[in-house]
C-alpha cells in the first residue's frame, strides 16, 4: 500500500479506483490523509468484488434528454409535446448540469423560475400567459416529464438516487360542450357558411363524438351506411388514442348528412380532406381559428373547443336517457368511470332521490319561513 507524500505544506494521496484509473487529493494532516486513503483503496476493492455499487457514470442532463428523445419519445404518437418541453424549457435549464447535481432545490428553482406564485389560485391561467410564465397545468406536465426521465436515468444506472419531486395538485375542471340544442343549431347554420365539408365535420364530431384526429383520419371504407356504423381504427396515420378499434353507430340525424357529402366529397378515399383533397396535418386551422370564428358568429358568448364537440355528444346523449355502458364502446374510454363524467347529465340521476326526506314539511302555509323546521328566526 502506498502512502501520503508530503507536497507544498499538504499530504497527498494517489490510489487506483475500480475502472483502473489513477486517483489523487491531499489532505492538510498525515493523519487524515492516511485514513482517506485506506477508505478510498477499500472503496476500490468493495466495487471491483461486487460489494459495493460503483460511482454512477459522468452524464449531464443533455445526455439524458438526448438519450430520451431517442429511445423513448420516438415511441409516442406524439413526440413532438416531448421535444418541445425538453428543447424549450427543461434543457435550457438544467442541460449541462450533471445528473448526480440534480437536486430538489434545483427543482424548487425551476418551478419558481417557470411558474411564479404556483399556489396562488386567484392567478388565472390567462394572467400567467400575460406575464410571461406558464400556467400551473403546464407546470404539471413538466415535472410528469422529468420525473420520468430521471426515473429512465435510474434504469440505466446513470443515478443512485433521484430527487422526490411532488407535482401540483391540479383542480379537476369541469367540461366544457355546447349546452343548447339552439346553440348546436346556431353553429351548425354558421359552418354552413364556411368552405364545404366543414359543416360536415363539425356535424360528425358532434353526433358521433369522435376524436379530431379520428374524423380527419376516416376513410370512406370505415363507413358503412347499410350496417350503419362507422369503423373507428386510425388517428390521421397512426392508430387510435386507445390502440384500440371501435365501432360508432350512424344516428339517424347524422345519416342523410353523411350520405350527402359522399356524392359531393372531393376525396374518394378521405371522409374530411383538406382543400386539395389530401389529409389535414395535425391542429389545421379548421379545428381552430374557423371554428373559434363559426362560435363568434353564432353569437354563443361562451367558449368551447374542437375537443368540447366530443364533450356535447357525451353530454347531450346521457342528457337524452342514453345508455352510459353503450357511451363508453362508443367513446372507447379504457375505464367506465372516465364515463362516470357525464352521468350528472342523465335525467333519471336523482329521479329515485328527490322524496328521501319526505315530501313537505308538517308546517302551516302562513308560518314564517324563517322559522321553517325549527331554526331561530332571523334578526334584522
Amino acid at each position: 500500500m502506498s502512502k501520503p507524500t508530503k507536497e507544498y505544506g499538504r499530504w497527498r494521496i494517489r490510489w487506483w479506483d475500480a475502472g483502473g484509473k489513477r486517483r489523487s487529493e491531499t489532505h492538510a494532516t498525515y493523519k487524515a490523509a492516511e485514513k482517506a486513503l485506506f477508505l478510498r483503496q477499500a472503496e476500490a476493492d468493495e466495487i471491483k468484488h461486487g460489494i459495493r455499487l460503483g460511482p454512477p457514470p459522468d452524464k449531464n442532463f443533455d445526455d439524458l434528454a438526448d438519450y430520451w428523445l431517442e429511445h423513448r419519445a420516438s415511441r409516442k404518437k406524439n413526440p413532438k409535446d416531448d421535444r418541445s418541453i425538453i428543447n424549450s424549457s427543461l434543457r435550457p435549464f438544467f442541460g449541462h448540469l450533471k445528473l448526480t447535481l440534480l437536486t430538489l432545490e434545483r427543482v424548487d428553482a425551476y418551478r419558481k423560475l417557470k411558474c411564479p406564485g404556483e399556489n396562488d389560485s386567484s392567478i388565472s391561467p390567462q394572467q400567467r400567459r400575460l406575464r410571461g410564465s406558464i400556467t400551473v397545468k403546464t407546470l404539471h406536465n413538466h415535472l410528469t416529464l422529468l420525473i420520468s426521465m430521471l426515473n429512465l436515468a435510474l434504469e440505466l444506472g446513470w443515478l443512485r438516487t433521484k430527487p422526490r419531486i411532488k407535482k401540483p395538485k391540479l383542480a379537476k375542471a369541469d367540461f366544457s360542450y355546447i349546452r343548447s340544442k339552439d346553440d348546436i343549431q346556431k353553429f351548425l347554420a354558421e359552418a354552413q357558411k364556411e368552405v364545404k365539408g366543414t359543416f360536415e365535420l363539425y356535424a360528425t364530431a358532434i353526433y358521433t363524438g369522435m376524436r379530431c384526429g379520428e374524423l380527419l383520419g376516416l376513410h370512406w371504407s370505415d363507413v358503412d351506411f347499410e350496417k350503419r356504423l362507422i369503423t373507428v381504427q386510425r388517428s390521421y396515420t397512426t392508430t387510435t388514442k386507445t390502440e384500440q378499434v371501435r365501432h360508432v353507430p350512424i344516428l339517424d340525424i347524422l345519416l342523410s348528412i353523411l350520405r350527402k357529402w359522399k356524392l359531393r366529397c372531393p376525396s374518394r378515399t378521405l371522409v374530411f380532406p383538406n382543400k386539395i383533397g389530401r389529409m389535414h396535418t395535425a391542429s389545421p386551422r379548421v379545428s381552430q381559428e374557423i371554428l373559434q370564428e363559426v362560435r363568434t358568429r353564432a353569437k354563443i358568448g361562451y367558449r368551447f373547443t374542437f375537443h368540447s364537440l366530443r364533450h356535447t355528444f357525451a353530454s347531450w346523449w346521457a342528457m337524452s336517457g342514453g345508455n352510459l355502458f353503450k357511451l363508453q364502446r362508443i367513446l372507447g374510454h379504457r375505464t367506465f368511470e372516465m364515463t362516470l363524467r357525464y352521468s350528472h347529465l342523465a335525467p333519471e340521476t336523482f329521479s329515485a332521490d328527490y322524496a328521501i326526506f319526505g315530501e313537505s314539511l308538517p308546517v302551516a302555509e302562513n308560518q314564517d319561513n324563517d322559522n321553517v323546521a325549527g331554526f331561530p328566526p332571523t334578526r334584522a
